[in-house]
């Protein structure tokens, strides 16, 4: 299993309420990919990013895929455009 772990702060903090169902969609249109979870952050603390996504994958290859998929590139894309920081770990378990 191969866990995919992303972290976003947003040039405004109300994106990521938009972002987050946007990921979430993207389960059953990327094949491998098994599960998202997609969040907005509620703290907001200096040390807070502004979305939290998690993505779970059954391989290293499927993560592959995804990454150059259409639907996640067009997500991305417009991610692109409000994105300020972003941190990303893949690792599997």
């Amino acid at each position: 299993m191969v866990t995919h772990i992303v972290c976003h702060k947003y040039t405004d903090r109300e994106e990521a309420k938009k972002i987050a169902p946007m990921l979430k969609a993207l389960v059953g249109k990327v094949p491998g990919l098994l599960s998202m979870e997609a969040g907005a952050d509620f703290v907001g603390s200096a040390r807070s990013f502004d979305l939290a996504l998690i993505a779970k994958f059954e391989t290293r290859e499927d993560l592959a895929v995804y990454a150059d998929h259409p639907e996640h590139v067009k997500v991305k894309e417009y991610i692109h455009t409000v994105l300020e920081k972003g941190i990303s770990v893949d690792f599997e378990d």
